[in-house]
């Protein structure tokens, strides 16, 4: 497309929208109730001075800030009027317990076993904080703890604690947070040098994405700035995970391989695209290289990297498949809960572990739950049939995962499910000036 693009408001954008984690970091989610409306509003108009913009690289305590958003209930009880209510992504006027079917969310995963109030009309307000430590997070919701202190109509219902492990991996034992798109107007550069920067208004509401349209809620004031968040909290069974694996493989070795091509990268962050037959930690450790790959020129039938490994199904990159990659990109951040389960360990210890998802993007149906739906829960769109993700896919012990090789490929076992949907939600971060419009929202 022609013209000039538009520039980001950086300064009424969410921090939170566009800036990665720290490293290392610990982070909270709070959820709040609100049952008195103008105590919701009195919410609304002190967030907007306790939530740090996209403008400021670096809040008053470093790597620190706050985020807040809204779901569609919340809109409604802060009184929201309805014309513009019927303005925002259906799937987001739904609520993520309405779309369980679409997601996958069946069998230990669907709604009726979410941990509460999770998925219920009682979630109306997520606070979401991030801090390079313990400290600064609890430093971080006590300076925010003004915004919803004293207001006897908004109760705080939930709060679940995140940090990054320190090993910097999730619990199945790979490096997170690798990937990540750039955006135009950002600043933030990508992690893949190779791909071209996304238009803004895939990930902010109110500018050009990638089909050329711009999409925003109405009034201008409450859509632009904003997107779209979806957060959800998955419980990880990292026994059964081991216990595949060494049921799976010939010996230790076999093991660490089967891992990368279940996963698309060895533990350390190493791709197989770049390392394809041993561990490279250096390479792992290096944000500069290791995401800096494509599959259709060295790769385009998987024998390197398989197409129904995790990290090809998520952002199949360059590679044929069905589906326009670009319009399904997602700012995705994962964030781990629950202490590690010991090194060795093959039988589940009765924690509670996992790892908190969580989705920012301008399109909720054809971003989040397009991935999650097609390319998660199916292999249709790179040949493979009804086959799903061997590590997050809605596993019923009845589908294995194939490995491509020559001259035989390599059928692993049946695969159970190894994550668990615990509950989540669909929400709106909106940009400053929109939560200072929720404070008196009007036609």
């Amino acid at each position: 497309m022609g013209g000039a693009r538009p520039a980001l408001e950086l300064d009424d954008i969410q921090r939170g929208v566009l800036s990665s984690r720290p490293t290392p970091y610990a982070a909270a989610y709070l959820v709040f109730r609100i049952d008195d409306r103008a105590h919701g509003r009195e919410l609304m108009r002190r967030a907007s001075t306790v939530v740090t913009s996209a403008a400021a690289p670096v809040s008053p305590s470093g790597e620190t800030w706050v985020s807040i958003a809204v779901t569609f209930r919340g809109l409604e009880v802060l009184g929201v009027p309805s014309a513009s209510l019927e303005t925002f992504a259906w799937e987001f006027r739904q609520g993520m317990a309405a779309r369980a079917k679409a997601l996958g969310d069946d069998g230990e995963s669907s709604p009726e076993h979410w941990e509460a109030p999770l998925g219920t009309p009682d979630v109306h307000v997520v606070l979401t904080a991030v801090a390079p430590d313990a400290a600064r997070l609890e430093a971080a919701i006590d300076r925010a703890r003004p915004a919803y202190d004293q207001l006897t109509g908004v109760t705080a219902i939930w709060r679940q604690d995140c940090h990054a492990l320190p090993t910097e991996t999730e619990h199945f034992g790979y490096r997170d947070g690798v990937s990540h798109p750039a955006v135009e107007g950002s600043g933030i550069p990508g992690s893949n040098r190779l791909e071209a920067p996304l238009k803004a208004g895939e990930f902010v509401l109110g500018y050009p994405d990638e089909l050329g349209g711009t999409q925003a809620p109405q009034p201008q004031l409450l859509g632009r700035n904003g997107s779209y968040a979806v957060f959800r909290k998955l419980h990880q069974d990292v026994a059964a995970f081991r216990r595949y694996l060494r049921q799976a493989a010939t010996g230790p070795q076999d093991e660490e391989l089967l891992a990368a091509k279940i996963m698309g990268r060895w533990r350390s962050g190493a791709p197989l695209a770049l390392s394809p037959q041993h561990d490279d930690p250096a390479l792992g450790a290096d944000p500069g290289r290791r995401n800096t790959f494509l599959y259709a020129r060295e790769d385009p039938a998987g024998f390197t990297t398989p197409g129904g490994c995790h990290i090809r199904r998520a952002n199949p990159r360059d590679a044929s498949v069905a589906g326009e990659v670009r319009l399904h990109r997602m700012i995705r951040r994962g964030a781990a809960y629950g202490p590690p389960l010991p090194d060795g360990v093959l039988e589940d210890d009765g924690v509670d572990r996992g790892l908190m998802f969580a989705f920012v993007g301008a399109h909720p149906g054809r971003q989040f739950e397009f991935v999650q739906s097609q390319w998660m829960n199916d292999g249709v769109f790179f040949g493979a049939g009804d086959a799903r993700d061997p590590v997050t896919g809605a596993h019923d012990g009845s589908g294995g995962f194939t490995v491509p090789r020559r001259p035989v490929r390599r059928r692993l076992p049946p695969l159970p499910r190894f994550v668990v949907t615990r509950g989540g939600e669909y929400c709106f971060l909106p940009g400053l000036r929109a939560l200072r419009w929720l404070a008196d929202p009007r036609d």
